[in-house]
């Protein structure tokens, strides 16, 4: 038979799949070798909440698989991985940089290593079967990072196929995880449409959601929340009908097939349903129009912020975000700033992720003002063990901040 094939498949393909999972081996391989971290020395978790989430969605994938590869429906398996690997680089790895950029090995810093070895390893193991040569040569490359440890089978091709530990799983918290990420989605969407960008912080974001428990569950993984949004303090509300109104739209492709004629009159009834009629339907997935039962696939349910507030939603969860900018604010952003034009330059310089370096810096008032108040956040984030203004000299980065001028020297500390 003929089979379609493009060399775009192969590119969207590799870009998608392949290189962020090389790329989650390759930040493994980078911090382990400076910090001398190796599975040898005994694998440790530990309590953190987002390490309990990615082994979790390692046991669902693996379950899934399982079930889908026994019924030959290998089709179900691709979409599995992809949106896998994109929880772990997009989610896992992005919001735990930090503790694997942290000076000392700490017990919470030997389990997130611990924690991404395992699932690299065992997303090797998955792999393998649909990506042989990549997953071998990655297999190879993460034993000799074991070093001295049990000895392994020679080929990843050797190894037993994952098997799912239901003890790990936590399905409650893996919806929480994928709402907490559309809280995110959101509030950036939010800060595009006001133009105001990720490094300038904002006083209050409240998450609305109509379930308690969810809410509970958002609460625990807040300081994620915070840091992603860049947001002083988190609220929740389980009043939707304060920030949002709900409204039912018919689906007219699939309702015409099924009711013909009848469809523009029962389209109108649709259009018609209050609210408490639509969270009816959200619920149970289903609701009846004069003997006539409709599925949630036949009617969308579509949501629009109210009149005075800052709210955004979508059929996830909805966020309502105070977009008002102090001094305060103000100050804060032109350091991040700051810290930002400082790793762009470190790597110009090419510069090691654990090099430490002096800056000397000369700027607009505003910006050395801001530099000077967040000191300690502008050195700790750039890993400079000097600060200071002064005249940066010929070789200075010359650069701009909000349209202010910010000049720098960075030489490499001894220290």
């Amino acid at each position: 038979e003929e089979q379609r094939f493009a060399d775009t498949g192969v590119k969207d393909m590799t870009r998608r799949t392949l290189l962020p999972w090389y790329n989650a081996f390759q930040f493994l391989m980078t911090y382990a070798a400076i910090d001398g971290w190796s599975p040898d020395k005994g694998l440790h978790y530990g309590s953190n909440i987002l390490d309990q989430w990615i082994l979790s969605r390692l046991q669902t994938l693996e379950k899934d698989i399982a079930l889908e590869m026994r019924k030959y429906r290998l089709y179900n398996v691709v979409p599995r991985l992809l949106e896998f690997i994109e929880d772990l680089t997009n989610g896992y790895i992005r919001l735990n940089r930090d503790r694997f950029w942290g000076k000392d090995i700490t017990a919470d810093k030997i389990a997130a290593y611990s924690t991404l070895y395992t699932v690299i390893e065992e997303l090797t193991m998955v792999m393998a079967p649909f990506t042989p040569f990549l997953a071998e040569h990655l297999y190879q490359e993460l034993a000799k990072l074991t070093g001295h440890g049990a000895p392994k089978p020679s080929s990843v091709h050797l190894c037993s196929y994952p098997d799912s530990e239901e003890s790990l799983m936590q399905p409650r918290l893996e919806e929480a995880v994928s709402r907490m990420r559309q809280v995110i989605l959101l509030g950036r969407q939010r800060r595009e449409e006001v133009k105001i960008n990720l490094r300038k912080p904002m006083r209050t974001l409240t998450i609305v959601h109509r379930d308690a428990e969810l809410l509970d569950e958002l609460r625990t993984l807040e300081p994620f929340v915070r840091r992603e949004l860049n947001v002083k303090n988190v609220a929740y509300d389980q009043d939707e009908e304060r920030y949002i109104r709900l409204y039912a739209k018919p689906n007219f492709p699939m309702l015409g097939k099924r009711l013909g004629k009848r469809m523009k009159e029962f389209g109108a009834k649709i259009q018609q349903l209050n609210r408490e009629q639509i969270e009816s339907l959200q619920e149970t997935g289903a609701i009846s129009i004069e003997g006539e039962v409709f599925s949630g696939e036949e009617i969308q349910v579509l949501r629009e912020a109210k009149d005075g507030t800052n709210a955004l939603s979508n059929r996830f969860i909805s966020i309502d975000l105070d977009c008002a900018l102090d001094d305060g604010l103000i100050a804060e952003g032109l350091a991040r700033e700051a810290v930002n034009r400082i790793q762009r330059s470190r790597k110009e310089l090419n510069l090691r992720v654990s090099d430490r370096i002096a800056v000397t810096y000369r700027g607009a008032k505003s910006v050395e003002a801001a530099i000077g108040q967040f000191a300690d956040y502008v050195a700790g984030e750039t890993l400079a063990t000097r600060l200071e203004v002064g005249d940066p000299g010929a070789t200075a980065f010359n650069t701009v901040i909000d349209e202010q001028a910010f000049n720098y020297r960075i030489e490499v500390s001894g220290k």
